[in-house]
């Protein structure tokens, strides 16, 4: 069976990726590899390790290019290509911003309020 490559993929500027499940395989690699330098109980870990990992399984799974796009179901290939270059940018990020450790000095009060204001009703 031949390979059909698509011509286009709709979207200005983002090209038809030659071979995507290769590239989608080691951004996947990446990001794990950068997400297992994180403590276990980090949130950003365990969330960001539990989807790559789905992901990475669809790859895995679906050889078939619409098959795959089918199984994640966030956009073409491509799309997720940059998604996950912009994964493992943030990732890498992470790894020095480390927000799994203590405030360096204790959060103002009511920082963490939500909503921020309290709306009043009008007097009529």
């Amino acid at each position: 069976m031949a390979k059909i490559i698509k011509a286009s993929t709709g979207l200005t500027g983002l090209a038809v990726s030659t071979n995507p499940h290769h590239t989608l395989c080691a951004l996947y690699g990446k990001i794990l590899r950068a997400v297992a330098k994180m403590p276990q109980e980090a949130s950003y870990r365990k969330y960001t390790e539990q989807l790559v990992k789905q992901r990475a399984d669809a790859v895995a799974n679906n050889k078939d290019i619409v098959a795959l796009e089918k199984a994640v179901g966030c956009g073409q290939v491509e799309e997720l290509i940059v998604q996950a270059e912009n994964e493992l940018v943030l990732a890498r990020k992470m790894l020095g911003w480390k927000p799994w450790e203590k405030l360096s000095q204790a959060a103002p009060a009511k920082q963490w309020d939500w909503p921020p204001a309290q709306i009043l009703e009008p007097k009529v």
